[in-house]
Formats: C-alpha cells, structure tokens, sequence
C-alpha cells in the first residue's frame, strides 16, 4: 500500500531524565548523564563509570506484585511508553485496538534478572529460581507488557539485533503499517545493562573508557582522546500511525519517517567492515527507500560510540555517503551526554531525531575537544545548533555487523 507514516508521539528516559521534555532540554544544554556505578559495588573493575537512570520509581509505573514479573529494561519501557503516549494524546480504544500493534527491540533484554536468579541458584539450589525468572528476561517480554498494558491486540514482536535492535524495530514497525498490516504502532528499544557480568564482559573486549575521575567528560565521540564507549541505560519509545489514521483522530504530528535501511558487514563478530562499507550501504538503502538524494540531509544523529576504531570507520562511511558535501553536513553523537544504550540506543536517537525536526535545532556532540585527522566532519561541537533541518538521519550499527538507518522528514501541515 506504501502509505506516508508519521510520527505523534516520542517517550524518552535516560541517565538525562525520566520523561522526554526534561531528556530533550539537557542534550541540548549538553549535560551529561555519565557518572560512577551505583547498581553495583565496582570496586576492581577496569570501568567504573555508567549512565544509570537516576531517581527511577518502578512503582510509578507498575503495581507492587507486578515488580518480580519484570526485569529493569521492561519497566524502563513501559515509562518511556507512557511518555509517548502522554505526548501522542493516543488512547486504544476497540475499534483501534486489533490495527495497533507493539514492537520493541533491546540487545540484552534481562540481564539483571538473569545475574540475580543465578546467584540465588548457586546458593540454593533449582527450587529458588523464581517462576517469573524466563517471562521477567526474555527480550520480546518489552513488547509483551506494554502491548498487556495499552489493549493493543496487532502485530506484536520484537528484535534483538544488538546495538541495532530499537533501530530495526522502528524500521519494521514503519513497514508493518506502509503495507497496511496495522495502522499505529508503539515501538522503539529499551535495555537496563548495567550488571556486574555486563560491565565487565565490554571491559574485557577493551571497549569500555577507563577514564573514571572524569564521568562527564569520558565519553568523547570522535575526539582523538576518545578511548571508549560507557554503558548506559533507558528507553526510547515512539508512535508511528498511518497519515490518515493521525490525521482523523486530529493528531498532533511531530515528524514524518521516509526511510529504512538495513545492511550486513559480513565480517567481523565486533569490529565494523573497513572503509565504512556497511554503514555506507544502509545509509544510501535509506536514502533509496526514502527517495532522496544524500545533498537533502540536513542532519546526521550519528551512532558515534567513542570507540577509537568504530568513530573513525563511520566517519569514512559518511564521507562515502556525502562525497564532497561530507564536511558541510552536521552530525552530531549524543552519546557523548547518554552513554551507550547498546539495543536501546536507536530508539532514544531516533526520538532525539524526530525533537530536532520538532524543534529546528540540532544537538550538540559533547566533549569534542580534540580533533582527530580521521575524525574531520562537522560534529557539531558542545553547543546545539539552530539551523533549517528538513530530513534527519539516524544510524546504528551492531555487534556481528548488523547496521539500521532511518530518515525521517521534517512535518508540515501545508
């Protein structure tokens, strides 16, 4: 049916605030979410600093008997639903309920849950595994709760595509409703991974910052200092409807999502292919399905994880994109304020996406400080950026190569 999709709502909660108005005015003022690890004594980790959500109340959001059935990253979820939904004004009513479906993606889903049960069946054996232990940890329980909580009886599911997932399932989720398998759809990522076992298994792939007495200033996308990324937590949640659907029940519309892209790498488990190639790839396959040309970004959120080899490979991937246009493009890495989301992370960006359109203005890259010769575009450094933004791309790229891009357009009513 290839029908135009837009967006109506956006829920975001992070290490920079529980709900999406307060997250929006501290990236744009640059703060940072990034301090040291209270989830867990980090004493004799290699890092010891993370972006936690601070001051989250699970019980806001949830019953008390219904806090052992969920893991972290679902009560993560369904605040940064209700967010979206808030914004929205979306109430799923019978007659919207079997057209609206859920779709939320996350790396590791519960990983909290998982360190916990085991330790209670190390000192106890089998019979101290509690029976919410499987539905409180796998990934698609997300999308299960939220779908439990909203009546929405469409598609339901879920990706678990790493540092991808929230991407990829926004991606589908505006698919599902192009070819007319449902009319609105709940979607976006989530991850709470801030665990013993987490934190330390990135450190041992060396991927994580050590540069602990400075949170604030540790994460440092495309910076020549940058020497790695910091685990963060939360959720992005957004709303996507058809245009007619939004338009009928007189929807306050925020964007327009015109492009998705996926691509492989097809060559290593961690590391992105040389020379950008599959970043380059998904970007122009979102360029394709949107049906523009690279000269009409106006904004790059980039997946800029502060890691010394991922920055410079997705920078040569952008220069391939753009060609000669790549140094007057502004991209900018909110990482550097949030910390990794890891499967979370595409849809916290592309909520942040979606506010710069809103809003006409493009955040900031934080602690850019030090230009590094691999690292030569316009990462628009520490200060958000007012300026027409028409289509904004959002990239990101997974462990095991696998790489999601989404477009989306800048909504007028004329």
């Amino acid at each position: 049916m290839n029908r135009r999709v837009v967006v109506t709502g956006v829920g975001l909660v992070c290490g920079l605030g529980i709900g999406t108005e307060e997250v929006w005015r501290n990236i744009l003022a640059a703060k940072s979410g990034i301090g040291p690890i209270t989830h867990f004594d980090p004493a004799g980790f290699d890092c010891r600093i993370a972006g936690e959500v601070k001051g989250f109340e699970p019980l806001n959001w949830l019953e008390k008997k219904e806090l052992k059935k969920t893991g972290r990253f679902i009560q993560l979820a369904l605040a940064a639903a209700d967010f979206a939904m808030q914004q929205a004004a979306l109430t799923v009513t019978p007659e919207l309920a079997d057209s609206t479906g859920v779709y939320i993606g996350s790396g590791i889903g519960g990983f909290d849950v998982i360190e916990r049960e085991h330790s209670k069946y190390l000192a106890g054996g089998p019979g101290k595994i509690s029976p919410f232990f499987i539905p409180a940890t796998i990934v698609n329980l997300a999308s299960g709760h939220v779908s439990i909580r909203y009546g929405a009886k469409g598609p339901n599911s879920a990706t678990a595509t790493a540092c991808s997932a929230s991407a990829h399932a926004i991606g589908d989720a505006f698919k599902i409703i192009q070819r007319g398998a449902a009319n609105i759809m709940i979607t976006g990522g989530t991850e709470a991974a801030i665990t013993p076992m987490s934190v330390g298994g990135f450190a041992a792939m060396r991927a994580l910052t050590t540069n602990n007495e400075d949170p604030e200033h540790a994460s440092r996308p495309f910076d020549a200092d940058r020497d790695g990324f910091i685990v963060g937590e939360g959720a992005g949640v957004v709303i996507l409807e058809a245009l007619e659907v939004a338009q009928k029940r007189g929807a306050n519309i925020l964007a327009e999502i015109v492009g998705y892209g996926m691509s492989g790498d097809a060559y290593h488990i961690t590391q992105p292919a040389e020379g950008g190639d599959g970043g380059y790839r998904v970007s122009n396959a979102a360029l394709k399905d949107a049906g523009i040309s690279p000269d009409d970004v106006s904004y790059v959120n980039a997946h800029g994880t502060s890691t010394p080899i991922g920055d410079a490979i997705e920078t040569a991937a952008l220069k391939r994109v753009f060609g000669e246009r790549a140094k007057k493009v502004p991209i900018s890495s909110t990482k550097s304020m949030t910390g990794h989301l890891l499967g979370g992370a595409g849809g916290l960006e592309a909520g942040i996406s979606i506010l710069a359109l809103r809003d006409q203005i493009m955040p900031p890259t934080a602690n850019y400080e030090k230009p590094d010769p691999a690292c030569d575009l316009d990462y628009i450094p520490n200060v958000a950026r007012k300026a027409e933004v028409t289509y904004a791309l959002s990239n990101s790229f997974g462990f095991g190569g696998t790489n999601a891009s989404l477009i989306f357009k800048r909504w007028d009513a004329k």
